[in-house]
């Protein structure tokens, strides 16, 4: 099933010609997140996972790895 989605820019996105952005798309269980310059790949998850790990981001709980 090839579903379309109203995706929507982060207010955080750059002005200009906007190709460098974050878009979301909501469903009821699903949050869709891509990157604009590569629209045909986009990331699932459910809102409970997407919510804990912005929450590790802004506490600075996470790790990067080198």
């Amino acid at each position: 099933m090839n579903r379309t989605f109203d995706w929507q820019k982060s207010s955080f996105s750059g002005g200009g010609e906007g190709n460098d952005c974050v878009e979301l798309a909501a469903t009821p269980t699903t949050i869709h997140l891509r990157e604009s310059d590569t629209p045909t790949t986009h990331l699932a998850t459910i809102p409970t996972t997407l919510s804990h790990l912005l929450q590790a981001i802004h506490a600075g709980d996470l790790t990067p790895r080198l």
